[in-house]
């Protein structure tokens, strides 16, 4: 397949190449599971270095890749609460636990998937109006402001152990706003986490664990849909190789951010992306980025 954009889906990283794509999933795993909107950076990297855009089936296909950095950090949360899950139901102690918990998870992942659904015509066409440059700006230091908010008020008390499915719905709509490029999956969960009060580092486990289903969905929703309108073996060799790359810096990005928020908080994010996207607005107000 040689179009860079099928009905509904943008395949316009094919045109970009193996090292531009290796390059772009670096980036992509690293600001995936930083607070700092992976999708952003996949939209501003590319208009920076005077490339196209990769397009929305790419960033959402990528989250494959921070869904294997997820699973192996946090290994032995995923396999206790699938393990005690599966024992809990098969000996009817719905009590449990584990059991409780991947319901809060299952429960979280709800809004995100109807939201997607809904607006899935919109996020995946090519030239889509919320990939646009301004609204990544806009939406780049509205998230700064509410992530400086929560720091200024959160008293970081809770763990995940304490969570209720109250909280977990509450962090599950919060993540509906990563369909907005500039939002962030990590930073609208983590956000409503530490707003109910979870400490820092607990409150990105508690982001990162409510996440799989919904990244795990959204990466394997674009692969069907990249193979549903023949994405040939060039264009899966190129997507392969971003998908390594962006494994190997977001298992990397995981255990950096971890490191930050025990010892120090989140305020180089608020401040990283504040500066990001006012830095986007004067460009454009200046006509200096298309």
């Amino acid at each position: 397949m040689t179009a860079a954009c099928s009905p509904g889906v943008d395949t316009g990283f094919v045109s970009l190449g193996y090292a531009k794509v290796a390059w772009l999933g670096l980036v992509q795993g690293i600001t995936e599971l930083l607070p700092i909107s992976s999708t952003a950076h996949m939209r501003v990297v590319p208009a920076l270095l005077g490339w196209r855009d990769p397009g929305a089936a790419f960033s959402a296909a990528m989250q494959l890749a921070a869904l294997v950095a997820v699973v192996s950090y946090f290994w032995r949360d995923v396999a206790r609460l699938a393990g005690g899950s599966v024992s809990a139901i098969a000996e009817r102690r719905f009590d449990d636990a584990d059991l409780r918990m991947t319901l809060r998870i299952g429960l979280a992942t709800l809004p995100i998937v109807l939201a997607g659904t809904a607006l899935s015509s919109i996020l995946n066409q090519c030239a889509s109006p919320l990939r646009s440059l301004t609204v990544i700006g806009w939406a780049c230091v509205g998230m700064a402001l509410l992530m400086a908010l929560t720091e200024i008020t959160a008293r970081h008390r809770r763990a995940v152990e304490s969570s209720s499915l109250a909280d977990a719905l509450l962090v599950g709509i919060a993540q509906v706003g990563a369909l907005i490029p500039g939002v962030s999956r990590s930073g609208s969960t983590l956000t409503a986490a530490l707003a109910l009060g979870f400490r820092r580092e607990e409150a990105a486990r508690f982001s990162f664990l409510l996440g799989i289903p919904a990244i795990a969905l959204a990466g394997l929703k674009e692969l069907w849909e990249l193979h549903r309108v023949g994405l040939d073996m060039h264009g899966w060799s190129i997507l392969a190789l971003g998908l390594i790359t962006a494994s190997i810096s977001a298992f990397v990005a995981i255990w950096a951010l971890m490191r930050i928020l025990e010892r120090f908080s989140a305020w180089p994010f608020v401040v990283y992306r504040g500066a990001l996207g006012l830095l986007l607005l004067v460009m454009i107000a200046r006509g200096s980025l298309a």
